[in-house]
């Protein structure tokens, strides 16, 4: 038996000395019978990772009952590290444009609330700004929110944020590791022309159940994983909730007892092999945010997502992937007013179905082929005004886009120097009945906006048809044993984009198919870059430069409302926008203290005519200097520490220009030059130490996190209001937040965060 725990040994090695050849070995509860050769002999227990067993046994002794206890051995080993890519993989793959983040590395950076968040650590890799403080949003190489495919096992997720954009949607105990593509994207990949953020959830425990978990300033989290019925099969199951407003009625201020703000995500993972070949897994998620002021106004949103997957190893050289998967999202707003009340709601959904086939003809080589296919159904508006209300409903139509993709691609090594990558995707997307399609005033929508006819189709009735060709294509050069230079270019079609003026992205934005007016987004991508490695692969740096442009780009018109109305198009401006940049990155990987260094100098230009008087302008997360620097350290066994600095520049905006008189009252009076002014620059450090318990050999394991966000308290303005401008002078330095600026009164600063402290207990079992 082992003598730590007194579980029964099956399988052990016993003989007597000099006779190993007549030996026996233990059943399956550590029992064994055996003979004694002669008058007497030493008996020998010996099994795999114990310290072995001698005793002198004489003739005539009593066997029967007798009790053997064998001690752990303890072997003494270097590190073995198992890696899905090989150290040197960042010089001699095709890859550009790529950052892997693992979900150990997410959690040691420091986090808001003490809430680990994946879409603020991808904020901290080149190429990827954000509109402001306080949000999630990511905009990779100029593309705005909208244009990232981010998906969750392989299924999109339209919204992938919580409280308004503070954090994102994703619990990191049930993340397996985040991949962003900003170029090179793969050809088996499509629908937006920005960037693809491929987020894998981990599969279950085969051997025993665990879980792990943590308890936060705002929220906790829950994670319980094993096996399922045999070791073949696993479950994951993860929950997530914060409870801000279960201390509400708490405040002394009575007029936000009854407010509602709270959101909770559950998702769950389950895996099943038949056999060493097939694999099937099945993951879901669900989450929710609402927000609620005493009963006189709602703002929800939620996500429902599912997937399925068959991956089916044929043989040694071909593999077959099978998936399919649903995701829906809706919201909803409500007002509670005696001549405004209304009750907003609406939805929309993506069904897919994607098949693909590997063949790997050589040890250099790999080609893969597929089909996918995918179902948009956008819900008709639901608006009711309530019973006291003047606000007449509003029954839009539903909008339908059916969508076929074919895509090859593969990759050789043509030379130990050389190596190329190439792929081809078509696409074909039709908007569908049933549905209408209104008819303009010189063919215009955005002139007089007047619907001279109306065009109905019945259930699947080809209404408008867009096609495109998607070359993909890259190469690797080897200039040395540790450096290489790769080069790309990369087309994609989107055909589903968001009609917001608001860049930052709000839950309530409405995401429109392309159709009779609204055409599809056109990305082209050119990329090239030096990639080398330092002291054994230990150190990572890459030097990579881009030029993106943009076709068929919508924006909204001065004063434009989205959320009511039917004609969409009338409310929409297209034109066309370029982007141009150069990232560095810096990255150790292995060791004690761990981390990168990253910046990114680009510039983002917007020209649509109707706005800026047709110039080209700056969208407002055109942010032209960009550094980040993340670091993680392990001070001892039980002790870590990590930090992260951030400077920017600032988010580009439009000040006034000078003021007028209303009823005697001076107001701010805008000039047509759109975001020629800039926010001040932006930077903050946050820091974080991780203090594990005493591990005492128990069953449960516990660590305090303690993160400091925003250390030495920099004022990050998140607004200006102008109140009072003097003598058409807009000067002002940045003041205060929630108070007036000491050079001009008039001007008002709002700032989110301060020096903000949290606490977390993170704990395993």
């Amino acid at each position: 038996m082992d003598k730590t725990s007194g579980d029964p040994l099956p399988g052990a090695a016993v003989y007597f000395e000099g006779n190993e050849d007549e030996g026996t070995v233990t059943d399956g509860e550590g029992r064994f019978s055996i003979y004694l050769p002669g008058t007497e002999g030493t008996l020998v227990v010996r099994f795999l990772g114990f310290q072995s067993i001698s005793r002198p046994i004489k003739k005539g002794s009593k066997m029967d009952g007798l009790q053997f206890f064998l001690s752990p051995e303890e072997w003494m080993l270097e590190e073995v590290v198992v890696s899905e890519r090989s150290q040197d993989h960042h010089v001699v793959s095709t890859e550009m444009g790529k950052n892997v983040i693992s979900g150990q590395e997410l959690k040691r950076i420091p986090a808001l609330f003490g809430e680990v968040d994946l879409l603020r650590g991808i904020q901290l890799l080149p190429g990827v700004t954000t509109a402001g403080e306080g949000t999630t949003g990511l905009f990779v190489r100029g593309g705005s929110a909208d244009q990232n495919l981010i998906q969750i096992d392989g299924a999109p997720i339209y919204n992938p944020s919580h409280f308004f954009g503070f954090f994102s949607v994703f619990n990191p105990d049930a993340l397996s590791d985040v991949a962003l593509y900003k170029g090179n994207i793969p050809a088996e990949y499509g629908g937006r022309v920005s960037s693809l953020v491929d987020i894998s959830l981990r599969e279950g425990n085969t051997k025993k159940i665990q879980g792990e978990g943590g308890i936060g300033s705002i929220s906790s989290r829950l994670t319980v994983d094993g096996p399922l019925f045999s070791e073949n099969a696993s479950f994951v199951v993860s929950g997530r909730r914060t409870y801000a407003d279960v201390f509400l009625p708490l405040s002394p201020n009575e007029d936000i007892h009854d407010n509602q703000l709270y959101f909770y995500d559950l998702s769950g993972k389950l895996m099943w092999r038949n056999g060493p070949k097939n694999k099937f897994t099945f993951s879901t998620y669900y989450g929710s945010d609402f927000l609620g002021l005493d009963g006189q106004f709602g703002l929800g949103w939620n996500n429902w997502i599912n997937s399925f997957n068959w991956d089916r190893q044929v043989n040694d050289r071909n593999y077959l992937d099978l998936s399919a998967y649903y995701s829906r999202y809706e919201y909803l707003i409500s007002l509670r007013d005696e001549e405004n009340g209304f009750d907003w709601s609406n939805h929309f959904s993506e069904t897919g179905l994607k098949a693909s086939w590997t063949l790997i003809p050589g040890e250099k080589s790999e080609v893969k082929a597929g089909v996918h296919g995918q179902l948009y159904h956008f819900a008709p508006v639901d608006l009711r005004g309530t019973p006291e209300s003047g606000i007449e409903p509003l029954d839009s139509n539903p909008r339908t886009g059916l969508q076929f993709n074919f895509f090859l691609s593969g990759t050789t090594e043509i030379s130990p120097r050389l190596s190329v990558e190439g792929g081809l995707r078509f696409g074909n997307y039709q908007q569908i009945g049933n549905g209408v399609n209104y008819l303009y005033d010189s063919n215009d929508p955005g002139g007089t906006g007047l619907v001279t006819d109306t065009l109905e189709y019945r259930l699947g009735e080809r209404m408008q048809q867009y096609q495109g060709w998607e070359p993909r294509f890259g190469a690797r050069y080897r200039i040395g044993e540790g450096t290489s230079i790769k080069g790309g270019f990369n087309r994609n079609y989107q055909y589903i984009q968001v009609a917001s003026n608001n860049s930052a992205g709000l839950p309530i934005d409405r995401w429109v198919p392309a159709g009779r007016y609204i055409l599809p987004i056109r990305g082209d991508q050119v990329s090239a870059g030096l990639f080398q490695n330092l002291n054994d692969n230990r150190w990572e740096v890459s030097l990579e430069a881009y030029y993106r442009d943009f076709r068929n780009i919508v924006d909204l018109k001065q004063g434009a409302t989205v959320l009511f109305t039917d004609n969409i198009e009338t409310e929409l401006l297209t034109g066309n926008g370029w982007s141009y940049g150069l990232e560095f990155l810096l990255r150790k990987n292995v060791g004690k203290t761990t981390g990168w260094l990253s910046y990114t100098w680009s510039r983002v230009f917007r020209e649509i005519p109707g706005i800026n008087n047709g110039r080209p302008y700056p969208p407002r997360f055109d942010r032209p200097h960009d550094l980040s620097l993340v670091l993680s350290h392990q001070l001892s066994e039980r002790l870590s520490f990590s930090g992260t600095f951030i400077y920017t520049t600032g988010i580009a905006v439009t000040f006034p220009a000078g003021s007028y008189l209303v009823d005697n009252q001076r107001v701010p009076l805008y000039s047509e030059q759109r975001n020629s002014d800039r926010f001040p620059d932006y930077h903050r450090m946050d820091l974080s130490v991780t203090l594990k318990n005493k591990d005492k050999g128990r069953w449960w394991q516990g660590s305090w996190n303690f993160s400091v966000y925003n250390a030495y308290g920099r004022k990050n303005p998140f607004s200006y209001d102008f109140r009072t401008i003097y003598n058409d002078d807009i000067t002002f330095e940045p003041g205060p937040g929630e108070a007036a600026t000491s050079a001009r009164p008039g001007v008002v600063m709002t700032y989110l965060f301060g020096i903000l402290p949290s606490v977390t207990y993170n704990f395993k079992f």
